[in-house]
């Protein structure tokens, strides 16, 4: 059984037996002043990379770089495909991988997706697919905040603007949530940071994203 590798590195007979294909969902959109576009793309991959290393039946095919961003679009670099299209994008994916691979898992690290992606599950359940949907958590504040921001610094430290850093709302997503929604990111946080960067280190994002990373193996061991 192929396995434990990266989809793209591989040639088509390799296949042969193959079992999960893990593909990670992203988004470029805005981070605050300090953090890349792609964070949630980095983290996403980072995870199923960490899967993909510890189960030989799961390979890690290419990300999808793109999401539901719209509550992000006041900010420049903010690149979204809208629900709608993500949800379709998915589909098809999903339609095209199961020809080679009977399970197809989605890791996701933008919040912007999860509706999408639950319709996605439901829709390509009903069509008698076995697939599933992991949402990266990394326990912290919402968006480019100190867990964000210690996961990218674990992961490339390069990209990170630790001198730009600055708290913006402190409100729980909980809290936010409607806000973000009705408003978009903006009017609820001028810098688009949902909670306080301040206090990240490597060191503690290294311990997040292995908890992450256990998390997500765990679930696919019980799959």
């Amino acid at each position: 059984m192929s396995g434990g590798g990266r989809l793209g590195d591989l040639v088509s007979p390799a296949l042969a037996g193959a079992g999960v294909l893990a593909i990670p969902v992203g988004a470029c959109e805005q981070h605050g002043p300090h953090l890349p576009l792609d964070t949630d793309t980095r983290i996403a991959t980072a995870a199923a990379e960490r899967l993909a290393a510890a189960r030989r039946d799961v390979l890690l095919a290419p990300p999808v770089a793109y999401g539901a961003s719209g509550e992000h679009e006041d900010f420049p670099g903010t690149v979204s495909t809208g629900a709608e299209a993500l949800r379709t994008l998915l589909i098809e994916l999903i339609r095209s991988a199961t020809r080679t691979f009977p399970r197809v898992l989605l890791v996701n690290a933008h919040g912007g997706n999860a509706a999408a992606i639950e319709a996605v599950l439901v829709h390509q359940r009903a069509e008698g697919r076995d697939v599933r949907a992991w949402h990266v958590n990394l326990h912290g504040d919402a968006h480019a905040g100190r867990a964000e921001t210690s996961a990218m610094l674990a992961l490339a430290p390069e990209l990170v603007r630790l001198a730009d850093a600055r708290a913006g709302a402190p409100e729980s997503i909980g809290e936010l949530l409607p806000r973000l929604r009705a408003e978009g990111v903006r009017r609820v946080s001028a810098n688009g940071v949902l909670g306080d960067p301040r206090g990240a280190s490597a060191t503690e994002g290294e311990t997040l994203l292995a908890r992450a990373a256990a998390e997500l193996i765990a679930m696919v061991d019980a799959w």
